[in-house]
């Protein structure tokens, strides 16, 4: 027993040497279950919402303040005609509007069925429906304090609208979410393992004597796989057109090359992975571990950003998958062309020349 015991107090040691790997066992789970406690949640707070008021009346006032003060709606912007209002939500960032009409409050008050409109972002249907049922059930609040107990006809018509997704496909919403995951999960862990496999294998000497710059070696490392995440995407889009009816209204080859660049951000995260880490099984368990469930939790996929604590909000920002699935919403569904997702554009540009950029200072590194 006591050379058993030994045994064990060696392998106790072998662990703890192994500092990486403890940190990523230890810390794993405190931050899954932080993003978990945080970030899934079914309540949506401050969802930004466009205002058209054509009556400015102090019934539309009322109601437009309580909205606000609801904690569910946050004003973005106030449109001056109806024609405005699908520009805006092409520019994306608000997800409801909401439009009185001339008169609302004569007709209001006369019975006359004053109506109100509700245009909403259905791209994800599960916030849409639920940013409409919290808007009537305020504009119903208001409506039975006005008119007390009696029993008086219906004072205003709630009149809906969902914008790009009228059936309220959920497939139009998981789609892009999936394959955001599809081909993260997978670029990064082709190349996660590109370095530390000829470190394992002993063959980095080769690569120590060769004539080629650490810019170079990089570079060579992801083209390979350029190819197979380019293939996964045609399967994925194929699939998403043929079998499940997701729409392209927009330039399919603007999709194509935001796709390339997405490919590209995230085999670029796999090549940083892998200069950082010793042995394939450690850049693994980073890359499914360390992106998989930011890649879902913190990129809008499922649960909206806006309804997250702040600081989950601010590192949201720098996951590649957040951008790429705003604009794989905005071609598909909407229809837009660059001139409206420039800005997620650049920055997943940015991330890509920054990720390389710090795969080669790591690697320069590594070799010197």
């Amino acid at each position: 027993m006591r050379t058993f015991f030994a045994f064990v107090k060696k392998e106790t040691f072998h662990i703890l040497r192994d500092t990486r790997t403890l940190i990523i066992l230890l810390g794993m789970p405190v931050v899954q279950v932080i993003l978990f406690g945080f970030a899934i949640t079914n309540e949506l707070n401050d969802a930004r919402i466009a205002l058209v008021d054509q009556s400015e009346d102090p019934v539309t006032h009322e109601l437009t303040d309580r909205l606000l003060a609801s904690g569910f709606f946050r004003l973005d912007k106030k449109l001056s005609s109806a024609a405005e209002v699908e520009d805006a939500f092409r520019k994306g960032g608000i997800k409801l509007a909401v439009l009185f009409p001339p008169d609302f409050q004569r007709k209001f008050f006369r019975q006359e069925n004053a109506q109100l409109q509700l245009v909403a972002d259905a791209t994800d249907p599960n916030t849409a429906t639920t940013l409409i049922g919290y808007a009537t059930a305020i504009v119903r609040g208001y409506e039975r304090e006005q008119l007390g107990e009696q029993a008086l006809p219906m004072s205003v018509r709630t009149e809906v609208k969902m914008l790009y997704n009228e059936e309220l496909k959920s497939v139009f919403m998981f789609v892009p979410g999936v394959m955001t995951v599809i081909l993260m999960l997978v670029s990064a862990m082709m190349t996660s393992i590109a370095i530390t496999r000829e470190k394992e294998l002993g063959t980095m000497e080769v690569l120590l004597v060769s004539p080629l710059k650490p810019f170079l070696i990089v570079v060579g490392k992801v083209v390979p796989y350029i190819a197979l995440a380019l293939v996964n995407t045609g399967m994925i889009l194929l699939l998403a057109t043929y079998v499940f009816h997701m729409p392209i209204r927009g330039s399919f080859w603007l999709l194509l090359a935001e796709c390339l660049l997405f490919v590209l951000t995230s085999l670029a995260l796999g090549i940083l992975i892998s200069t950082r880490t010793s042995s394939q099984q450690v850049a693994l368990l980073i890359s499914l571990m360390g992106l998989m469930l930011p890649t879902i939790l913190l990129s809008g996929f499922i649960f909206p950003v806006e309804s997250m604590p702040k600081p989950l909000q601010v590192l949201s920002n720098i996951i590649p998958a957040r951008w790429f699935i705003i604009i794989v919403k905005d071609i598909m569904l909407k229809g837009v062309g660059l001139a409206f997702v420039w800005k997620e554009t650049l920055v997943l540009v940015g991330m890509t020349l920054f990720l390389l950029g710090a795969s080669v200072r790591n690697f320069n590194i590594r070799l010197s």
